[in-house]
């Protein structure tokens, strides 16, 4: 029996390098039925609605969703669906693995980190206001509960055991924040203690960005809230190379929904020249999520050969002599 699965190829680049993902899980043998909906501004233009309601019913029903990157205008217009989508489905972690590809110029060649990122909660949660009529000041909420947190922690401290990992660091900013950074740090040091296998640490985060950035290789896990765990996930990717081979998952209890963390290029869509690497890797974390591991292992490794060996990918990383996305999508195929 086929899976059947919510597909959002999104704005800008995102049709081109869903097309190039969805033909490498076919590759594979998996058998998928894409359901095909729309959001962003593409459905602003069909629909008058960034995220409608068929695209909830689709994701509901499935609970398994695959989504190129969508447009979120910076400042104006219409708030992110990204954020929408994470509050609609209850996608309280942001999963970001950031792991060195030989064939990457990057300023390190052996990082292997996973940053578990709290979704839901904090500053992203949209309770902001202006303060007076005059709109001369604005004021965010940022609301961290137990129940928030516990549940991520959870979840990063259950990753480690299952994936093999040996360390988590809790990232806080605990000495300011003393109530709710206070909060995340106190639970998390008290859940270590029913994880004695797990080396469990804490760093703030200001020293947390500096020590990435000198020593990436101290760490394993990282678990934090939802700002630190946006800009440390991104800093982690600049690590190994870039947005250009960084994948993510937003997973809930019943609900995941797997992207590229990258942006939607409007300035090259259209132009078959967009790096498919990190829709693809996305996609083997949907797939070992669904219970076909040796797929996603074999889409994993196809990339890293691909990327290694540098003949045939994008213009990002052979800028002398570069492939399509769909040459790129075609070598991965054939190193399955």
């Amino acid at each position: 029996m086929p899976y059947t699965i919510t597909l959002i190829p999104g704005d800008g680049i995102g049709p081109e390098i869903t097309k190039a993902t969805t033909n490498v899980i076919a590759a594979t043998g998996v058998k998928v039925d894409w359901d095909i909906h729309v959001a962003g501004l593409t459905a602003i233009e069909k629909y008058k609605d960034p995220l409608p309601q068929n695209v909830l019913d689709s994701i509901s029903k499935n609970k398994v969703a695959l989504k190129g990157p969508l447009t979120t205008p910076i400042g104006t217009g219409f708030r992110s669906v990204n954020v929408a989508l994470r509050k609609e489905f209850d996608l309280y972690s942001n999963l970001r693995p950031a792991k060195s590809f030989e064939g990457v110029k990057a300023r390190y060649s052996d990082v292997d980190l996973v940053i578990v990122r709290e979704n839901t909660e904090e500053f992203y949660s949209g309770i902001e206001h202006y303060v007076d009529s005059r709109k001369s000041a604005a004021e965010t909420i940022g609301i961290v509960t137990r129940t928030g947190s516990e549940r991520i922690i959870r979840f990063a401290l259950d990753y480690a055991v299952n994936h093999g990992r040996k360390k988590v660091t809790i990232v806080h900013k605990a000495n300011i924040l003393k109530y709710t950074s206070g909060l995340f740090l106190e639970i998390g040091r008290n859940m270590a203690k029913d994880y004695p296998q797990i080396e469990v640490n804490d760093r703030i985060i200001d020293n947390m960005a500096m020590q990435m950035v000198m020593n990436p290789n101290q760490f394993d896990v990282i678990v934090t809230t939802n700002l630190f765990g946006d800009i440390l996930s991104d800093l982690a990717s600049g690590l190994v190379g870039g947005l250009g081979v960084a994948p993510g998952a937003n997973i809930g209890y019943d609900t995941a929904i797997f992207e590229a963390v990258h942006g939607s290029a409007p300035d090259i869509a259209g132009q078959n020249i967009a790096n498919p690497s990190a829709l693809v890797l996305a996609s083997a974390m949907m797939l070992r999520q669904i219970g076909e591991p040796g797929a996603a292992s074999r889409i994993e490794n196809a990339v890293a050969i691909v990327i290694k060996e540098g003949k045939r990918v994008t213009k990002d990383l052979n800028p002398g002599s570069p492939a399509t996305t769909d040459e790129m999508a075609q070598a991965i195929i054939e190193k399955l």
